[in-house]
């Protein structure tokens, strides 16, 4: 075990699964303990010691603790990479690759989170479909964005697969996996997203239904 390393939060939350992917990714052991939603924990005083947020994940190695999803990913790149691609070390192409992980943040999550609540964690007897539909067609406009970034890549920044591609990658599947609406399709977002769906440390920690 790399020094007693431990996630703590569940596997449906997308960020939890974003540090797992990248876990997989560096080929990390790690011991992960359920917090969060119906396993509670996050807002017990141990946990609020550790994350004043009481969200997941938070990650512990050692003596040292750290929460937010992306600047975890990016601590375990630099502490257990060494020398990863999926984070590279030239300041230049280092600042794009942060650039789509706090866009993920700022521009993504603030428009998926009310489709997948509600399309995904709302019983259907309770759906308001029109309100759905114009969530929606909200979120759209963003993919277009990672569309038009894609025509002329292979992922998200260039020809290498970074935690760009992890970040960006975990909202994909849950805009991908959305059904019962609709929503225009976005080729090169597919495109991007099948090869990075055949990932070992895809399947290893994605590949299940959205829950």
């Amino acid at each position: 075990m790399a020094k007693g390393l431990t996630i703590w939060g569940r596997t449906n939350s997308v960020n939890v699964q974003k540090v797992l992917w990248c876990l997989a990714e560096l080929d990390v052991p790690y011991e992960r303990i359920d917090a969060g939603m119906q396993f509670g924990k996050n807002n017990e005083p141990e946990y609020l010691a550790m994350n004043p947020n009481g969200r997941v994940p938070t990650l512990v190695d050692g003596d040292f603790v750290l929460w937010e999803s992306n600047s975890v990913m990016r601590y375990l790149c630099m502490a257990y990479g060494k020398g990863t691609p999926i984070y590279p070390q030239e300041p230049q192409r280092r600042a794009a690759v942060d650039r789509w992980l706090d866009w993920t943040l700022s521009t993504v999550q603030p428009v998926d989170r009310p489709v997948f609540w509600a399309l995904i964690r709302t019983p259907k007897d309770k759906q308001d479909m029109t309100q759905i539909q114009k969530d929606v067609d909200a979120e759209a406009p963003v993919w277009a964005i990672a569309d038009r970034q894609l025509s002329t890549r292979r992922y998200v920044e260039a020809d290498q697969f970074t935690i760009a591609d992890v970040a960006v990658g975990a909202y994909a599947r849950r805009w991908l996996g959305f059904t019962g609406i609709s929503k225009p399709k976005f080729a090169h977002v597919e495109r991007w997203y099948a090869d990075i769906a055949s990932r070992p440390s895809f399947s290893k920690q994605l590949a299940t239904p959205m829950s």
